[in-house]
């Protein structure tokens, strides 16, 4: 069987499920009681050992499994989650996420899980002992208490209750015979395609064969389930025979001949702790809803399956033809006003309207919620506090917020910089904390939301803060700036220092930070996506770090200049305004030239100066246009020649060979085919 075809379905989910177990695993660590915690654990393990085993990763498949029995014995309350138990279960996932990365990467992965696997072996043995002992005096004893009419699936004592507790909670419980078309190659992989389905509208309670025989394909054409769900047969029936190579379906009601009395003696009997169902976060919005009638939860569950996964390069090409249209369009539009065409200036605006709305759409098929960065981050915060013996709770907020797709690959490196900051150099240790009047336990807040064209993403932890001396103190001393430069900084420009490179205020390097190569790193790679960081701190109570990102870096507004005999785009997102001056506005402090705009003193730049373009000397009574911009606080006037226009333009990267060239941040082509420089405001300013 040729499985590459599937590889890259293989690994989106297995990293998925693998993302979906670090996040459960930290909440069964606060929550160890919660059995659907527990519920969603087991089926994203179940899920990992049956693709693995498809694709013939045996070693993923192997460790799964051990890892399955675990938490079968947790589910039954025959083992007790606690710290070893919870420790071993992560060291397993950060193992599987090695094994599936070396497999994306296809480099031999030297992954030893036989030491694990035998920690797990030794967990569900030692501790699972005394209960299996009593077990089957126990189902001697239930055997006989339940009977099961109508179906050929036999069921025993816990099955029974599950399904008397689902039917008492307005579920209907079916049983389902699957067949599959004789041409079937994989049926395994069709069988878990159609358990997948199934979870969509309800819950699958048994399969006959058991799971594990058809995830190794030990069945013949046909198999049984057990299934619960509020739907109806009809749409039960709908959902299965909706999925390929499936020859024939029959659904059947499940008449359950159980007295309630039946039930009572039999928990009166068992010495087990009492059965939970199997998913009871997805079963439980059923409950306020009436027999026959489907939950708001469930429909949009159906609603949620209707989606595509696409190759991020295929929206990358999707997007270089769009900008090509919108180029084309400017084009038309300049040839229609050129030579007076009515008719061709009139289909151009119904165009317009159309490339605009083409435009928007494929800018929000690229955009992603920020939660796909985020989410890495609890686990990383549990891990270092640890390491670090301080006590810190990290609160997430705004994880929809949507970004470009590009721009979310790109910030995951900063915000880790960030994050490990603030757990050491920030959040004091327990005892430190106390002494100040603070709670023990430390707080760090990661925010993301929408603002204008930007989004903005703050760091803040409730810390000892940045004290604006020492950092002056330690940048004199690394030669960083001079004493006297030092003395001259307010306090919010010192602490803007530690952007610097080869800054670190750590006496000692460890491996969480201090080396000096942090800060600096973040803020290029952050202005390198055409973002800003900025830092605001209060000693003992606190740091923030904001990060400033556009939305999008493919299609911008600008503002067009001319200098000399070319034309020059700046991003709107920078410009503040645009004013007239005459030479004699302009000043000259400490050899800068500078000019008051509304009380304010603001740095002039000559556009032609900084790109060694000769000025052109046609000015009429001195007049000279200013275009004045700001990253962040900062203000700056660009001084140029002439003003053309707002446009839209599409950015264009000006390729390897002329990468790194300060001021210019890229090209753009105009509606008459001549190439534009974009320019870089922030590296201007510097």
């Amino acid at each position: 069987m040729d499985t590459n075809q599937y590889m890259g379905m293989f690994l989106e989910e297995s990293r998925e499920h693998l993302q979906t177990l670090n996040s459960c695993l930290l909440e069964l660590e606060h929550n160890p009681e919660d059995p659907s915690v527990l519920n969603e654990i087991f089926r994203s393990a179940h899920t990992i050992k049956g693709m693995s085993a498809t694709m013939g990763y045996t070693e993923i498949a192997e460790l799964t499994h051990e890892m399955e029995n675990v938490l079968d014995l947790l589910r039954k309350n025959q083992l007790k989650v606690n710290e070893d138990i919870v420790d071993t279960i992560f060291k397993c996932v950060d193992t599987l996420e090695q094994m599936v990365e070396s497999i994306a990467s296809e480099t031999e992965h030297g992954v030893d899980v036989s030491t694990l696997v035998k920690k797990l072996v030794s967990i569900a043995k030692g501790e699972s002992a005394p209960v299996s002992n009593a077990k089957p005096e126990v189902e001697k004893a239930t055997n006989n208490i339940g009977v099961i009419q109508k179906n050929s699936v036999e069921l025993n004592d816990t099955d029974i209750a599950v399904l008397n507790k689902a039917k008492t909670s307005g579920l209907q419980p079916f049983e389902i015979k699957i067949t599959l078309s004789e041409t079937c190659l994989l049926k395994s992989a069709r069988a878990y395609i159609i358990m997948n389905a199934l979870d969509e509208i309800g819950e699958v309670i048994k399969t006959v064969p058991p799971s594990e025989d058809l995830e190794q394909e030990n069945f013949d054409q046909s198999f049984e389930i057990i299934f619960i769900t509020s739907n109806e047969k009809a749409k039960v029936q709908e959902t299965l025979l909706s999925v390929s190579e499936v020859a024939n379906v029959e659904v059947n009601s499940l008449d359950i001949g159980v007295t309630e009395e039946a039930v009572e003696k039999k928990q009166e009997v068992t010495t087990a702790a009492p059965v939970t169902l199997p998913t009871e976060a997805k079963i439980a919005p059923a409950k306020a809803v009436p027999s026959k009638v489907q939950g708001p939860g469930m429909d949009k569950k159906v609603k949620g399956g209707q989606s595509v996964r696409v190759d991020i390069e295929k929206l990358d090409s999707l997007l270089n033809l769009v900008g090509e249209l919108v180029i084309n369009k400017t084009r038309l539009e300049q040839i229609g006003i050129t030579h007076r065409l009515t008719e061709l200036v009139e289909t151009i605006e119904q165009m317009d309207r159309v490339t605009t709305d083409l435009q928007s759409v494929v800018m929000k098929v690229r955009m992603v919620p920020v939660g796909q960065v985020f989410n890495r981050f609890p686990r990383m915060v549990r891990d270092l506090s640890r390491e670090l013996n301080k006590e810190i709770n990290l609160t997430i907020e705004g994880e929809e917020t949507e970004l470009d797709r590009t721009v979310i690959d790109e910030i995951g490196d900063p915000l880790v910089h960030l994050i490990r900051n603030s757990l050491d150099h920030g959040v004091e240790h327990p005892d430190e904390r106390i002494a100040k009047g603070k709670e023990a336990t430390g707080e760090v807040r990661l925010i993301a939301r929408h603002e204008g064209n930007n989004v903005i993403i703050m760091v803040e932890d409730d810390g000892k803060g940045i004290n604006p001396n020492v950092i002056k103190g330690k940048a004199v001393e690394k030669g960083l700036i001079s004493q006297e430069d030092a003395d001259k900084m307010d306090d919010n420009e010192a602490v803007r220092l530690v952007f610097l490179p080869g800054f670190s205020t750590a006496d000692v390097i460890t491996d969480v930070s201090g080396r000096g190569v942090g800060m600096d790193v973040v803020r290029s790679k952050i202005e390198s996506l055409g973002g800003l960081i900025d830092v605001e701190t209060k000693i003992d109570q606190g740091s923030k770090f904001k990060i400033r990102l556009p939305l999008t870096l493919a299609i911008i507004q600008a503002l067009l200049v001319k200098v000399h005999a070319e034309i020059y785009a700046i991003p709107l997102g920078n410009i503040d305004s645009t004013i007239n001056i005459t030479l004699d506005d302009i000043k000259t402090i400490q050899n800068k030239e500078v000019i008051l705009l509304r009380g304010q003193i603001i740095p002039i730049i000559r556009l032609a100066d900084v790109l060694n373009v000769p000025e052109t000397n046609d000015t009429e009574g001195n007049e000279l246009f200013v275009v004045v911009v700001h990253m962040g606080e900062q203000k700056a006037g660009i001084i140029v020649d002439n003003l053309i226009g707002q446009q839209e333009i599409v950015i264009k990267t000006l390729g390897n060979l002329l990468t790194g060239i300060k001021v210019i941040a890229g090209a753009t082509i105009l509606g008459n085919g001549q190439v534009a420089l974009i320019l870089d405001v922030g590296t201007l300013m510097q």
